[in-house]
């Protein structure tokens, strides 16, 4: 082992009902502690959250309703797991900004009196990108073995992407080289607009991905809730995203 603890640390990693810190909740959790000498025991909790997990985040971690309506609350098992990670250092992968935050709210809540100052937190993803930088110099590096000169100037950057663009056709056998199907490639997410506001479901229908109406089809809202599109067209929204709201608008008319 390359690490040096000298106390435990414990990994762990959350499924959820979804990204947001103060309403969403705990489905699964699963925490590794490695202690000193190298020994490791791990756990794997399901959770009832209580509350109807959204499908977009069932498609994700493959967790339903029906796979957790007998497990146990967070309340139920939280005394088990501060048992666990008590008098230890916590790690994860993207554990910073998301994990540890919102573990700690689930503790909170449940009546723990969690104190983030008796530990220190590591995150693997934060020494990823420290180490392996994600931008265009180190792409241009990466794929090209040239140093960016002049990197942040238009005429640099937009003659340094062609490059790299064209080294990575040529670097991977098994992307395509064609504009279409590399369109298709690097779309990670499909939306009608390009802020990702609105979303496509099965039937390639535009749906909300936010408020009120999330997953719900935008056209059959305007047409039983007239007044939403006219908050949607005053409040601070993007001009294409509110162009997109008006052209389902008017189609919901026929």
């Amino acid at each position: 082992m390359n690490l040096k603890l000298h106390k435990p640390l414990c990994i762990f990693d959350l499924e959820t009902t979804g990204t947001n810190i103060g309403k969403d909740r705990i489905v699964e959790i699963c925490v590794l502690k490695v202690n000193p000498d190298a020994s490791r025991e791990s756990k794997t909790w399901r959770v009832n959250p209580e509350m109807p997990i959204p499908l977009e985040s069932s498609h994700i971690h493959g967790i339903y309703d029906e796979d957790v309506k007998e497990s146990p609350t967070f309340k139920e098992i939280a005394p088990k797991i501060m048992e666990m990670i008590s008098g230890t250092d916590l790690g994860g992968f993207n554990s910073n900004r998301f994990d540890v935050p919102l573990l700690a709210e689930e503790l909170l809540r449940a009546g723990i009196d969690f104190d983030l100052n008796k530990f220190k937190l590591v995150d693997a993803q934060t020494i990823f990108h420290k180490k392996e930088p994600r931008n265009l110099s180190a792409a241009y590096q990466f794929y090209c073995g040239k140093t960016l000169e002049n990197a942040h100037s238009a005429e640099a950057d937009v003659m340094a992407t062609f490059e790299v663009l064209d080294a990575q056709i040529g670097r991977y056998d098994d992307i395509p080289k064609d504009i279409p199907s590399l369109s298709e490639f690097t779309t990670q997410n499909k939306n009608a607009d390009l802020a990702g506001f609105i979303g496509f479901n099965e039937k390639m229908e535009e749906v909300f991905n936010f408020g009120k109406y999330k997953g719900q089809c935008v056209k059959a809202v305007f047409q039983k809730d007239l007044g939403y599109f006219g908050w949607l067209q005053n409040a601070e929204f993007p001009l294409y995203t509110k162009k997109i709201f008006t052209k389902i608008q008017l189609s919901s008319r026929f």
